[in-house]
């Protein structure tokens, strides 16, 4: 299996933290937030990872290179310029090949065990699997919600958000009638909701969405707390 990482974002709301750095190197707990994503997938036994780049791409090459040192081969999904989740899922697909593979936004922290997505067996009419947390006070509305066979439909009163944390087949971007050089994820997602060929699981455990400088400096104080400095 592989995993793709996306890391593409021109990290607006980070500013001026990536003026110079690209959201993906920003550091808490001593690492960079994409460190944590390559070390939890080799631990889940996924060593072949892409990872797309566009702004200050050349700074995330430069740190990781072919992923030797932390024991995984990288590939990187160059764009000229941000495409948006779905437009670079699209781009990705010849190096992600036919399999379905994990998608993990580079901008999120969490302990959700990669291991246990990995072994989750996609049935054949199924486009992909999702893993939702509870609603952050950021986004008290969430984004979607489960039926009671664990298939993804549209919010009602109550939704669930998107972790950013999934397993795709390439058949989701595939099979969307309307893909395009630039789109969002959610698009496709959307479709293949309505075909109901999305499910997907709750995690209750440690998740971040890492969308503030602020939220960057609470993850980096409690991961302080629970790693010792090397």
């Amino acid at each position: 299996m592989k995993a793709m990482i996306l890391a593409a974002g021109l990290g607006k709301r980070m500013r001026p933290l990536t003026d110079t750095l690209p959201k993906p190197l920003l550091r808490a707990g001593g690492k960079p937030l994409i460190q944590y994503h390559i070390e939890r997938l080799r631990e889940a036994g996924i060593t072949d990872v892409v990872i797309n780049t566009a702004y200050l791409g050349e700074k995330i090459r430069q740190f990781l290179g072919g992923g030797r040192e932390l024991g995984v081969t990288i590939v990187y999904s160059e764009e000229p310029q941000p495409l948006e989740t779905g437009g670079a899922v699209n781009r990705a697909l010849n190096l992600l090949g036919p399999e379905p593979f994990l998608l993990v936004n580079a901008d999120i922290w969490t302990d959700y065990s990669l291991a246990h997505l990995s072994r989750w067996s996609m049935p054949q009419h199924i486009l992909g699997h999702l893993v939702f947390v509870s609603n952050p006070q950021h986004n008290r509305g969430g984004d979607y919600t489960l039926d009671e066979s664990g298939y993804v439909v549209p919010q009602c009163d109550e939704g669930l958000t998107f972790s950013g944390v999934s397993m795709l087949s390439p058949g989701l971007i595939e099979h969307y009638p309307r893909r395009r050089e630039t789109f969002p994820l959610r698009e496709a997602l959307d479709f293949a909701i309505a075909n109901r060929q999305l499910t997907g699981e709750i995690y209750d455990g440690d998740w971040r969405d890492i969308g503030t400088p602020e939220r960057l400096q609470q993850l980096d104080r409690d991961l302080s707390v629970r790693v010792p400095p090397d």
